[in-house]
């Protein structure tokens, strides 16, 4: 027995047809798929957008949850801030964060209450303090060394002789190998 068209895999199916060189019916059935054939017999459900749904019932409980969320850091994926990831700890440390404002929590509260559970890590910006040092001038540092270390390694150049950078005269040997070469 067949499969029915419809509960076929999409793009093993497009792949199958355009082996075949049936290329307009595999665009022609995608188009199907997305929703761009509604009229056609078993053609998918058109997707209906519609606006998202604030979590939280205030919505400047909401606007300052994004806000600080904005400079809180995920911890799972470590490029993302707490705002922008779909991780299960960011959507539970958003939810942490709707429910300490829920409480009356001010904003530097809720930030001071996720960097003591999280440490300074979760902070985009963390503060400047003996343990942050590196961090925050290590760049800096490293940077004036290699200038440090260019300036010697040129001045030290400057002082050679002429002679120092002559190249070498090649051995009898390597004059030889060339000659064999040709």
């Amino acid at each position: 027995m067949r499969t029915p068209l419809i509960t076929m895999n999409v793009p093993f199916l497009m792949r199958r047809l355009a082996a075949r060189g049936l290329h307009g019916l595999a665009v022609a059935l995608l188009a199907a798929a997305l929703g761009g054939g509604a009229g056609l017999p078993g053609a998918l459900p058109q997707a209906q957008a519609k606006e998202a749904e604030l979590l939280a019932a205030n919505p400047e409980i909401e606007a300052r949850m994004l806000a600080i969320t904005a400079e809180l850091r995920c911890l799972v994926c470590q490029n993302q801030t707490v705002a922008d990831s779909h991780s299960g700890l960011a959507v539970d440390l958003r939810q942490q964060v709707r429910e300490l404002l829920a409480k009356g929590k001010s904003d530097d509260e809720v930030r001071d209450y996720m960097t003591q559970r999280y440490g300074d890590f979760i902070l985009y910006k963390p503060p400047v303090r003996a343990s942050t040092w590196l961090l925050w001038f290590g760049p800096g540092a490293l940077a004036v060394i290699g200038l440090l270390v260019l300036v010697h390694i040129l001045r030290s150049r400057a002082r050679m002789s002429a002679e120092a950078f002559d190249p070498d005269q090649p051995d009898d040997s390597d004059a030889q190998d060339a000659l064999n070469r040709r």
